[in-house]
């Protein structure tokens, strides 16, 4: 079985987490894998602590790859940096270079600036498959580029293949940001619709998108949610403080200012829970978040980590006194479910977590009984569930009885999808 990935160690953040764990757990079900990723890429993030968890032996092949974020750093090295995060600032803070920057990248790099390893790599594998045969080819985006490789492989090999969505193609949050043209938007579609029409079986991460794609194609679709390890991670004290954390990027859409304002208003209300509260943001913030923070009066109480390795996410999770998930609040993103979530459920911290009515993060965190799920607007409810965990935090009995995570073990999960991979 061949996988295509742009995302592998040493990069770092979600994006390269799901489909390691897959290949660290494979061969315990009876199938080997052979990964193929880019020889020169660029990551926004790196962790170099993921490339000790490649599985010994496993055969990667690798393909130079033309990045065009590196020519855009010429014009602004942190602008590009920035959005190939995917931290778009809003219209009115985005600066000349930023709107030409997202202008280029949604029109003249479709489906995305990965675009240029297509061509290559479809004549590098086709080679490769000839010489080496393998039963199924496994696609994992975004970068959707990486589907248009296994759609031309299918169709030129007739090969068996199962695309996977870790997130969805045309009405992803930032998608509308691009600044697209009628024709650049119609192309997105086209693509999308031809690789959802062609895939033998397509595997996404939410039920909302699958929901999505059901309206756009008759091909099966499964929900292979994200997961948790369960690696040993050192348990930590928790901290004496009542730190309320967020471990992971903050977009500029993620702005939730009714906790931000309850927050400062407990401060200011109770002198107890202003000595004891830190706000602990973990990842990359975009400046429109922390302004926001810093306007709600919190500044004091402000801790931004950045970036830290996966290892040190895991254990400021579990040390935490309460997980922070913010989604934003939009109906394209009730699709989103954050590979942190699962880590946050593992870690059995109370989550807080705030975005759109009927997200899909609402209905699992109901499900395992790992938190509260709350809509931007519900101010007075998520006030009162703030003080109600600091109540329980000052009598030293904050904690949950979460239920029924087992399934979204990462080897659990893997003996999921080698049962999709043995029915195509």
């Amino acid at each position: 079985m061949l996988i295509i990935t742009y995302y592998w160690p040493p990069a770092g953040g979600p994006g390269v987490q799901r489909w390691l764990a897959f290949v660290k757990y494979f061969r315990e079900f009876g199938i080997e894998p052979i990964v193929y990723v880019p020889e020169n890429p660029t990551y926004a993030l790196k962790d170099d602590s993921f490339t000790d968890k490649i599985p010994e032996g496993i055969t990667v092949l690798k393909q130079p790859i033309f990045e065009p974020y590196k020519v855009a750093e010429v014009f602004s090295k942190k602008d590009t940096r920035t959005i190939s995060k995917g931290i778009i600032a809003g219209k009115a803070k985005q600066s000349w270079i930023q709107k030409l920057l997202l202008y280029i990248r949604g029109n003249f790099f479709i489906p995305d600036a990965r675009k240029y390893w297509v061509k290559p790599s479809v004549t590098y594998l086709k080679t490769y498959l000839l010489q080496h045969p393998v039963d199924l080819v496994i696609t994992t985006g975004p970068p959707h580029s990486v589907h248009l490789i296994g759609m031309h492989l299918k169709k030129e090999l007739n090969i068996k293949w199962i695309t996977d969505f870790r997130d969805p193609w045309t009405t992803i949050g930032y998608h509308n940001k691009l600044k697209l043209t009628k024709k650049s938007a119609q192309k997105h579609k086209n693509l999308e619709k031809q690789v959802l029409y062609s895939a033998d079986h397509i595997v996404v991460t939410s039920y909302t998108t699958k929901k999505e794609f059901l309206e756009l194609t008759h091909r099966p679709i499964t929900v292979v949610t994200n997961g948790y390890d369960e690696e040993g991670v050192p348990i930590k004290q928790l901290d004496s403080k009542f730190t309320i954390s967020h471990i992971g990027s903050l977009l500029s859409g993620r702005d939730p200012k009714n906790l931000w304002k309850a927050l400062n208003e407990l401060t200011q209300e109770n002198e107890s829970f202003a000595n004891a509260f830190t706000l602990q943001l973990v990842g990359a913030v975009s400046d429109d978040v922390i302004s926001s923070i810093k306007e709600a009066g919190l500044h004091s109480f402000l801790d931004l980590k950045g970036y830290v390795s996966h290892r040190e996410a895991l254990q400021i999770q579990r040390s935490s006194q309460v997980l922070l998930l913010i989604e934003i609040d939009s109906a394209a993103t009730k699709c989103i479910i954050p590979g942190k979530l699962f880590e946050y459920m593992a870690a059995k911290r109370p989550i807080l977590a705030l975005g759109p009515k009927d997200a899909d993060i609402a209905r699992l965190i109901k499900e395992t009984n790992a938190g509260c799920f709350f809509e931007y607007q519900e101010y007075t409810r998520i006030k009162d569930k703030i003080l109600h965990y600091f109540t329980y935090f000052q009598e030293e009995r904050l904690h949950t009885e979460i239920q029924g995570i087992e399934k979204f073990s990462r080897r659990a999960l893997t003996k999921h999808m080698c049962e999709i991979i043995r029915s195509v």
